[in-house]
């Protein structure tokens, strides 16, 4: 079943009445609603079409946050071969929130790592709503160190949150731990590619995504702070989330302009969920790509390239 957010009510009912009418004429084989469906679906197409031509800012950050989105194990799944995860950080615990291992993409070796948030409740428990502890990042430096001893390109699927806040990883070196990370990601002499597929929250989305190459899902979002915690800080008032949303810049076209993404991925209309085949097939591509245009560079150069798209981020923007 369908889970609709809020600023599609309208299209629910439009599609609930054509589902309705379906249910009736397979109770009353006699009953033809054919032409009455067919009208509602083109009804409901057309609303579909407008209401996600032109997304606000808050809008697609629930659209990221949709909970039928597909989550990295999908990606996992559908895009790579001879998956083999790889646990623990060899110093306190395995983080369900970070997944990773070796596993072939085009029948060519990489080390793939990802947020995973889970798709149902018990799974989402598990995983910890993609919120990575320390031992996640230590996790995903640990394997990241790997790739480059043995010269496999690094892809990271990046879907959070935001790092834990809780206190235990807070005791256990939260920040340092994502700093470690990212030096990780600035210094491994492969390819790392990245792309956001839902949410990137914070540094614990910058810990994965300092990559020579980063795409965005058209409707997925990338932001210092969540829209609400954004607008508790300046207006003591988390409901102003809209204004905030607008304020931070955190969509995949704006980042775009700003210079801090390379690539925008297009989703399927109605957003990722709508087709998670065709939006997963469209990441595999984009993949291809950017893998593509870092094949043959040398270590040197591919840490250089790295730096420098950092140095040069938003410069680009300035002037907008």
């Amino acid at each position: 079943m369908t889970q609709y957010l809020d600023f599609e009510k309208p299209l629910a009912e439009i599609e609930g009445m054509a589902e309705e009418l379906r249910a009736k004429a397979r109770a009353n084989t006699e009953m033809d609603v054919s032409d009455e469906a067919a009208a509602l679906d083109a009804k409901a197409a057309a609303l579909l079409g407008d209401l996600y031509r032109n997304l606000s800012p808050w809008r697609k950050c629930q659209v990221a946050r949709h909970p039928e989105r597909p989550h990295c194990k999908d990606y996992v799944e559908a895009l790579f071969t001879d998956f083999t995860p790889l646990a623990g950080d060899r110093a306190f615990a395995d983080d369900l929130a970070v997944t990773g291992g070796l596993a072939r993409f085009q029948d060519c070796p990489v080390m793939v790592i990802g947020h995973e948030k889970g798709s149902d409740t018990k799974s989402r428990l598990a995983h910890n709503f993609g919120m990575a502890r320390p031992e996640g990042y230590r996790k995903a430096v640990r394997l990241m160190d790997m790739a480059g001893r043995f010269g496999l390109p690094v892809v990271t699927l990046i879907d959070t949150t935001g790092a834990y806040p809780g206190k235990g990883a807070e005791e256990r070196g939260q920040s340092e731990a994502i700093a470690r990370s990212t030096e990780m990601c600035l210094k491994i002499g492969v390819p790392l590619v990245s792309v956001i597929i839902g949410e990137g929250g914070s540094g614990g989305a910058v810990a994965f995504a300092t990559a020579n190459r980063l795409a965005m899902l058209e409707h997925s979002v990338y932001s210092v702070i969540s829209p609400e915690g954004c607008a508790s800080i300046l207006w003591k008032d988390s409901e102003k989330m809209r204004e905030a949303a607008e304020a931070l810049r955190l969509t995949a076209q704006d980042l775009q302009k700003l210079g801090v993404v390379d690539r925008v991925i297009p989703e399927p209309k109605g957003g990722a969920h709508r087709d998670t085949g065709a939006t997963i097939a469209a990441v595999g591509k984009a993949l291809a790509r950017m893998l593509k245009d870092l094949d043959g560079m040398s270590a040197e150069t591919l840490v250089k390239d790295r730096r420098q798209k950092f140095l040069d981020m938003g410069s680009q923007g300035l002037a907008a």
